[in-house]
């Protein structure tokens, strides 16, 4: 049913945009080179990264045009920088996401300034980009968790993950980002891909930090009712099976889409699996502690345990003789 409903989709825009929109196939690692692209460029995900104007006076916000696992759409983003030409540490932010066509073809192209500003003070350039069927973007929606009997949270993860993973390499591949350092920040099902990324062989991430992971929250609109909660727990600890970076895992007192006692639950799965978790239960932010990455009291509120994930990685000592 899911390959019909993409097919589908597909189909329609190629007829809307007079594009012939090919889904790419792509490795279980993640490792992208030239040869995963079928679109008109053979010369790697970083070609294909362009900005479309001038920057602005806000930490030189600019727009950028990214590739996409359809070829030949890309994504919009957002690029925020210190001054100076560096090279920068990246982070990547990976913005929340819903099944609902409506709200997420409505939603606004996402920014998170309070947290841009937060990482550009602390010396990164800081990407935000828009994945396929959300806002301005559009295209097809690949990241489909299915209904709550038939929800395939490994596949959305997964679908999410890719896409974060060619935003990554495509900034990576520019002069002004250093290629060591890199930080993966993922809010909601952002987060859930970036847990997902965290299993896989990406060189340059040397931390990824989640905000309140996972998909199916506020099932049929209800606060506190997570969609086929125990499979989204097992794909956590599948997750923290193959998973090779350290995550941090923060969750505000009052979230509601994926509360404290839930989150934890989820955490000590991913940490069951394997992967190494720092996990933490922050104050009460505002009227809904999910919006806590998007607000500038949360990110004061989790200030303290950003900076200590956003610590560069120890350099590798030399074993004695």
């Amino acid at each position: 049913m899911r390959s019909v409903k993409v097919l589908f989709a597909l189909t329609t825009l190629a007829v809307l945009t007079g594009q012939t929109l090919r889904p790419q196939a792509f490795p279980p690692d993640l490792v992208l080179d030239p040869s995963h692209l079928r679109g008109e460029s053979r010369q790697g995900p970083w070609s294909l990264a362009a900005p479309e104007g001038a920057e602005g006076e806000f930490l030189r916000q600019q727009r950028w045009q990214l590739p996409t696992p359809m070829s030949p759409k890309t994504a919009h983003a957002f690029l925020y920088r210190p001054r100076g030409d560096g090279p920068f540490r990246l982070a990547v932010i990976a913005h929340a996401s819903t099944e609902n066509a409506l709200r997420r073809a409505q939603m606004p192209q996402p920014e998170y300034r309070s947290l841009a500003a937060f990482l550009v003070a602390r010396g990164f350039a800081v990407l935000v980009p828009e994945r396929l069927g959300h806002g301005a973007t559009g295209g097809g929606y690949l990241e489909d968790q299915g209904g709550c009997e038939n929800a395939d949270y490994s596949n959305s993860g997964h679908e999410t993950a890719v896409q974060i993973a060619l935003a990554e390499q495509a900034m990576r591949g520019q002069a002004f980002i250093r290629k060591d350092g890199v930080v993966v920040i993922g809010h909601s099902a952002g987060g859930w891909g970036a847990l997902d990324l965290a299993s896989r062989r990406l060189d340059g991430i040397s931390a990824i930090i989640v905000f309140a992971p996972g998909r199916g929250g506020h099932a049929d609109d209800v606060p506190g009712k997570v969609c086929a909660a125990d499979k989204l727990i097992k794909t956590a600890e599948e997750f923290g099976g193959r998973a090779r970076i350290p995550v941090t895992w923060l969750v505000a007192d009052n979230d509601s889409y994926f509360p404290p006692k839930f989150s934890s639950e989820l955490a000590d799965s991913f940490r069951r699996g394997g992967g190494k978790v720092s996990f933490a239960v922050l104050p009460v932010v505002g009227s809904e502690g999910h919006a806590m990455a998007e607000t500038e009291d949360g990110v004061n509120i989790a200030s303290r345990e950003l900076d200590r994930a956003l610590k560069p990685p120890a350099p590798a000592t030399a074993k004695k003789p």
